[in-house]
């Protein structure tokens, strides 16, 4: 997702600064930090307790985190420093404040994935990408909220309070990796991870103005993580800016031993395509399904946004798209019957614990056979079959709305490639990007 042209009220916000010795770390990007960093600008035990002191101020009223681990996040910056101190560098995020969705297992921190057993979740090892962002030097902050087992699209949770949308409080911040978004938007964070099924990085980073990328399925390793349905999840990069989320996909992604999914294909070097042209780049517009619904506001903040990229060369294609429904029903059947398997003792044997919607949702699953499961399957694979022939023999990539309405929150749109090719949607979202300015507002926050 990336911002498009955004409502009037945020307009009247408050601007991300440029990185300088005098400017507040939090309304830094990662590579402008890390710039920092690097050239002892600001140490990381700095940036981490100006990223702790903003969460202390503010996070009672965004409710971003369940978890926030102050006192490991300063020991682990200590080292960072002593280890610049001595010339030696982890990698590009070395002393960068990051936190994680809280189905990511992070040893010596809870797991609750959002329900009120606070260490619902365990596993044998640490988040892969957890641990391949903690190597390349980052500083783990704690582990964010998110919708109860990540079965909802709002951000809401009677257990650890509803996520709030920091560009309008009361509203919704998009689930269910509400807390990853929010606190990335609030700058309680440079950058987080969060993960998706049907939406649940797309949706957070469109309500609550950012860039959240869901890689294709087997891209980034998912051990280590809680999972909701194992045919469909992924783990993905919330961020400020595109080339963040190119240099956090650029770490995490490849191929992991623990995760028999995890793909063996080569990684591209994301940051450094970024700026190449997107001029002769097929970009369809869809004239069925995707605008259906929508408010004018968002249909023409998408198209504005397709004819921004127009303007740097790429070729506006309108295009027929097949029918979405029929992949959705089917991705609902696989996903209810998976997540039940996966959560059948907690429904069964607690299920005053679940959230009346939550424990619905589970439910569903016990009543679906295993006919139907597995002609689910088997439909899927041919419906995304003919998607990806029909629809990108035509186009390279896809722009279209995101969410219905805005509500006084940012506009968004998404931008959809072919299997593998997260380089293109990288390099088509960062020349928009750097053709407009709407990445660099930033809400202004009760408290703040």
């Amino acid at each position: 997702m990336w911002p498009s042209p955004r409502s009037p009220r945020a307009s009247r916000s408050r601007s991300r600064a440029s990185a300088t010795s005098t400017s507040a770390v939090t309304d830094w990007t990662l590579d402008t930090l890390s710039r920092a960093i690097a050239a002892r600008k600001i140490s990381p035990v700095e940036a981490t307790q100006a990223c702790l002191a903003r969460i202390a101020q503010l996070d009672a009223h965004v409710r971003a985190f369940i978890t926030v681990d102050a006192e490991g996040a300063l020991a682990s910056a200590r080292a960072l420093q002593a280890e610049l101190a001595q010339g030696r560098s982890r990698g590009p995020l070395h002393g960068v404040p990051l936190a994680y969705k809280d189905l990511c297992h992070v040893p010596g921190l809870p797991t609750s994935c959002g329900t009120m057993t606070r260490e619902y979740f365990a596993s044998t090892i640490e988040c892969t990408a957890v641990a391949r962002l903690r190597e390349a030097g980052a500083v783990t902050l704690g582990k964010l909220n998110m919708t109860e087992l990540a079965m909802g699209p709002f951000g809401d949770n009677a257990h650890h309070g509803d996520v709030q949308n920091p560009w309008k409080a009361g509203h919704c911040a998009g689930g269910s990796s509400s807390g990853s978004a929010a606190a990335v938007a609030a700058g309680f964070a440079l950058g987080a991870l969060g993960s998706d099924t049907g939406g649940s990085i797309r949706l957070p980073a469109a309500c609550c103005g950012v860039v959240g990328l869901k890689p294709t399925y087997g891209r980034v390793s998912r051990a280590g993580a809680m999972p909701l349905s194992w045919s469909l999840d992924h783990l993905g990069p919330l961020t400020r800016t595109v080339a963040d989320a190119a240099r956090l996909m650029a770490i995490i992604a490849g191929y992991d031993a623990h995760d028999a999914t995890s793909s063996r294909r080569g990684v591209p070097f994301y940051e450094g395509m970024l700026d190449g042209p997107v001029g002769g780049l097929r970009l369809g517009v869809p004239e069925n399904y995707y605008f259906d619904g929508v408010t004018p506001e968002i249909d023409a903040g998408v198209r504005l946004a397709a004819r921004t990229l127009e303007g740097l060369g790429a070729l506006i294609i309108p295009l027929r798209v097949p029918d979405p429904r029929p992949m959705a029903d089917v991705c609902n059947v696989i996903s209810r019957s998976e997540s039940a398997a996966i959560h059948a003792r907690l429904a069964r044997e607690r299920p005053h614990e679940l959230q009346p919607a939550v424990r619905a949702r589970i439910e569903v699953g016990f009543h679906i056979s295993a006919h139907d499961y597995l002609q689910a399957l088997r439909l899927r694979a041919r419906l995304t079959r003919e998607f990806i022939a029909d629809v990108f023999a035509e186009v390279d990539a896809i722009v279209a709305p995101a969410i219905p309405e805005p509500d006084g929150r940012p506009l968004a749109l998404q931008i959809v490639g072919r299997p593998f090719d997260e380089a293109t949607v990288l390099r088509l979202g960062h020349a928009y990007q750097q053709s407009t300015t709407w990445h660099l507002v930033a809400p202004t926050l009760q408290g703040g």
